[in-house]
């Protein structure tokens, strides 16, 4: 079983309504079977909502207390950032989950680049709120880019 961020499979839960529908993705999930999930979603923010960004140097220090996600409002989103998370990884605990596949460069699904805090569009290293708990939890996280490394 694979978890994999629902956007990627055209589900309409992207921040502003839309979908980040990936045709290798939906390819992919033929050979195996997948559980869609949106963390932001699971942590009870709406679609449509405003964008967001970590401000801190990692997730880990959002899951640890001591950093924040804020959308581009300047409205503190963490605790339906961190919930997300949490829910995420339950719904992998329950199915046994040990690989995902979230995507790139978001505050929750982002593995390996996550946008820097800004709202510029810069990047930097690291990973997403609900990526970096997967990882605490044992679970590979993939991007949609890093199909090619699954099995």
């Amino acid at each position: 079983m694979i978890l994999i961020s629902a956007c990627l499979l055209g589900l309409c839960c992207k921040y502003n309504g839309g979908d980040n529908k990936n045709i290798k993705v939906l390819e992919f999930i033929k050979k195996y079977p997948a559980i869609p999930v949106c963390p932001e979603q699971l942590g009870g923010l709406p679609t449509p909502r405003k964008p967001a960004e970590i401000k801190a140097e990692n997730s880990k220090d959002v899951l640890d207390g001591n950093g924040k996600v804020i959308n581009i409002e300047g409205q503190d989103v963490t605790d339906c950032f961190v919930k997300g998370a949490y829910e995420t990884l339950k719904l992998a605990k329950i199915y046994d989950v040990k690989i995902a596949i979230l995507k790139s460069k978001s505050p929750s699904c982002g593995c390996g680049f996550i946008y820097d805090g800004t709202f510029s569009g810069k990047l930097k290293e690291g990973n997403g709120i609900t990526a970096e708990l997967l990882i605490q939890n044992g679970i590979k996280v993939y991007s949609e880019d890093d199909l090619d490394k699954i099995y």
